[in-house]
């Protein structure tokens, strides 16, 4: 009954666009102690059933360039892409020369994935400023694209970025990169989870990546993408437009004890990340009906009772976000995803599970 409201609610209010083929990224995530095990295997294996994209990650420890250069030289189709890079960690200038260098390495086949973070990490990791995250990405996505472009000269003067800039030795001057890029324009894609960031995704970039997407929630992202695709002034974006969003997907006969794997993990990004106030995973799920519940989960995970907060998320919670529980309940699901804004699926797991992930989303 749940499910057959959600499909009539999209058949009101969901915007008319056709998708092409649906698309599987595999996503080794963020590092633990070292490399995730098996990694260079699964990303192979991955390749060889047609998977479209593989994605790294980086928060405060690896970086997501490095092991995207090393794996990717093992690969020969599969496009490579950032899940993401943190603006505060590099210059725009910085960005643009790995994006081009791993573009030519790859042969055209890199995706630079973009997001702001968060004041925790931009403050306390990178010693910046957060404020205006907005703002400061426009500049910044604007920077990389003329330094891709090679057109001329970069000479920028925004309210966050200076180039070249006015003080010091005074000896700057404007500069092209030194390299020809291998493709003058490199898919740029914009880690969003606020309906104006991902306003923002569609209207300069080329692609928006959502953490935590629910399909119910498919009308209201639509809208914000809408208003960036206007702002853009730029025709037919929407149909080129890419919307690469994280799927959690925990088979088992049991959906709650298949649930007890993705609760840490919401509980984590709901309740631990960030600050009261200041946590853009806290308002996606308050947003979605669960702010009672995301307000407890924060408690108990500041308080440093880690298990209660997991415990103390519904199995409705976890649904809305992923997809648990039988083969035949996932499939009847995913119907529903695949009925959504989204055009590709990012999905992690180990070696042996990626021929599943396949035959239920490209089969």
């Amino acid at each position: 009954m749940r499910l057959e409201g959600w499909r009539l609610a999209y058949r009101r209010h969901m915007t008319a666009r056709t998708l092409g083929t649906m698309k599987l990224g595999y996503n080794t995530g963020y590092w633990g102690s070292g490399p995730p095990s098996g990694a260079l295997e699964s990303i192979q294996e991955a390749e060889r059933l047609g998977y479209s994209s593989v994605w790294t990650a980086e928060a405060y420890g690896s970086d997501a360039l490095t092991p995207l250069a090393w794996w990717g030289a093992h690969t020969s189709t599969v496009h490579l892409g950032t899940a993401i890079v943190q603006m505060s960690a590099r210059t725009p200038a910085a960005t643009a020369m790995a994006a081009m260098t791993l573009d030519h390495l790859s042969g055209g086949r890199f995706i630079l994935g973009l997001g702001a973070s968060g004041p925790q990490v931009v403050e306390g990791w990178y010693g910046q400023e957060y404020p205006r995250p907005l703002a400061r990405t426009r500049e910044y996505v604007e920077i990389v694209r003329q330094i891709i472009r090679r057109q001329e000269p970069v000479d920028f003067h925004g309210e966050f970025y200076d180039m070249p800039n006015k003080g010091g030795a005074g000896l700057g001057k404007p500069l092209k990169s030194t390299i020809h890029p291998f493709r003058t324009e490199i898919p740029i894609y914009l880690g969003a989870e606020g309906p104006k960031n991902v306003a923002l995704s569609a209207e300069i970039c080329d692609g928006w990546l959502p953490l935590f997407f629910s399909p119910k929630e498919d009308a209201f992202y639509r809208s914000c993408l809408q208003e960036g695709f206007d702002r853009s002034g730029e025709e037919g974006k929407a149909d080129r437009f890419e919307v690469a969003a994280t799927l959690m997907m925990v088979p088992g006969d049991d959906p709650e004890r298949c649930a007890d794997m993705v609760r840490p993990f919401l509980a984590l990004y709901c309740g631990g990340m960030g600050a009261r106030g200041a946590n853009f995973h806290f308002e996606v799920f308050a947003r979605m009906g669960y702010e009672d519940v995301a307000l407890k989960v924060q408690d108990l995970y500041l308080a440093g009772k880690k298990a209660e907060a997991a415990a103390a998320i519904p199995l409705a919670m976890v649904e809305d976000v992923a997809l648990v529980g039988p083969l035949d309940k996932i499939r009847g699901e995913l119907e529903m995803w695949k009925e959504t804004c989204l055009t590709t699926f990012l999905v992690s797991g180990p070696k042996q599970v990626l021929p599943l992930y396949a035959d239920l989303i490209l089969g």
